[in-house]
């Protein structure tokens, strides 16, 4: 068999496992893709280089994913319905920005490619895992550096997620902040029935042919677009001829800044037909998941376990800032305490781990909006991704 055959086996396994056994959803089925990988290649079942993983992943499947998984992504729509979460995320993603920084000032002597790292933990601490995908690809992070960035960020989750859970219980944080939906709660009881949407999040829906193809129609046009703008300004402004002929071409001539862009104005402009479209999700994900696949391949476990725990450490300032400029201005700004939890949640896990924590708590009124601000950050996720990596030089 060869290399794409594992390939596909081994996504669709992770997908079935996270989906189906408590233990891999608890460490997530991306990780449970990566270990596959890194098994299959150290032990010389599979290549650590091939057409499917350096042509076909980087190529083309990273860069389609995008734009289906941000075909939701109404600009309007956020704006409108967000209110004071959407406020406070963009704060704790300047916090997240700051965290990269300070954690490169900290680390940037110790880890190589530290630089593209903060790149794409900043985009997936912001965003999600589209972001950190977008900003590996667009900085060329090594095949090692990134594995071992996934297991450090998988690591500090739990403890992170710990911890969000804890705040609300914890008499310090109930008595510096107002909290409603806590308090409603406790008044009426836990809503039961809504502990279920999370668990159906990945249900079967009905999804026809026509739909299929509109998807990969749009994400193939976007990505072509995309690819020629970038091209174009990145030849129109070269690098090495002054810091704002730099800064253009570093920004604009990426482009995966100009896919998310694009991608963005036609989610919002032609939201209402967007709307009846169905597998964006689903098929974005599916290739997400090649994609950690495909960074699992090249990788030394060796080379994970010495490089792992000072990525943790740099993960865990990013995660310790963001925690800070979310609860330091949401007090000062008279936040509630699940606005500035969720917030945070949304920045560091994305908006499906905001969201099912929002349900698991009973705060059924915020899932919407924390949805919404959530799909926002894998817009910016990669505006701010882009802005630091090229600040670090990257």
């Amino acid at each position: 068999m060869g290399a794409d055959g594992y390939y596909l086996r081994w996504a669709a396994f992770s997908i079935y496992a996270e989906q189906t056994w408590k233990w891999a959803s608890k460490v997530s089925g991306a990780i449970v893709a990566l270990i596959g990988a890194l098994v299959l290649t150290n032990l010389g079942i599979i290549p650590t280089n091939c057409v499917w993983f350096d042509d076909i992943v980087w190529g083309y499947v990273v860069p389609m994913a995008i734009p289906m998984l941000l075909l939701s992504c109404d600009i309007r729509k956020i704006g409108r319905e967000a209110g004071k979460i959407l406020i406070i995320f963009m704060i704790g993603a300047i916090g997240t920005s700051v965290g990269a920084i300070l954690g490169f000032k900290v680390l940037g002597n110790h880890v190589k490619d530290l630089a593209g790292v903060a790149a794409m933990m900043t985009g997936s601490y912001i965003g999600g895992t589209v972001n950190f995908a977008a900003m590996a690809s667009a900085f060329q992070v090594p095949g090692d550096t990134t594995s071992a960035a996934v297991v450090a960020d998988n690591l500090l989750m739990t403890l992170y997620f710990f911890v969000l859970i804890m705040i609300p219980t914890l008499k310090f944080f109930k008595t510096k902040f107002t909290h409603p939906h806590i308090d409603e709660i406790n008044a009426r009881g836990v809503d039961e029935a809504a502990k279920t949407q999370a668990a159906a999040f990945w249900a079967k829906k009905p999804i026809s042919l026509c739909d299929i193809a509109i998807n990969f129609a749009i994400s193939v046009i976007v990505v072509w677009v995309s690819t020629e703008i970038a091209g174009f300004i990145s030849a129109a402004f070269p690098s090495g001829n002054g810091i704002i002929t730099d800064l253009i071409g570093g920004l604009f001539g990426n482009k995966y800044l100009i896919l998310t862009t694009i991608t963005m104005i036609i989610a919002t402009i032609f939201s209402k037909p967007l709307e009846g479209l169905s597998g964006s999700q689903e098929l974005g994900t599916y290739l997400i998941y090649l994609f950690f696949f495909a960074i699992g391949a090249p990788a030394s476990i060796k080379a994970i376990f010495l490089n792992a725990p000072l990525l943790l450490v740099f993960c865990a300032i990013m995660v310790i800032v963001n925690m800070l400029f979310c609860f330091v201005f949401g007090k000062l700004l008279k936040f509630d305490l699940e606005d500035c939890i969720l917030a945070s949640n949304a920045c560091i896990g994305g908006p499906t781990t905001a969201a099912a924590m929002a349900i698991s708590q009973g705060w059924i009124k915020l899932v919407g909006p924390i949805m919404l601000v959530g799909t926002l950050g894998y817009v910016v996720g990669t505006y701010f991704g882009t802005i630091v990596g090229n600040f670090l030089g990257a």
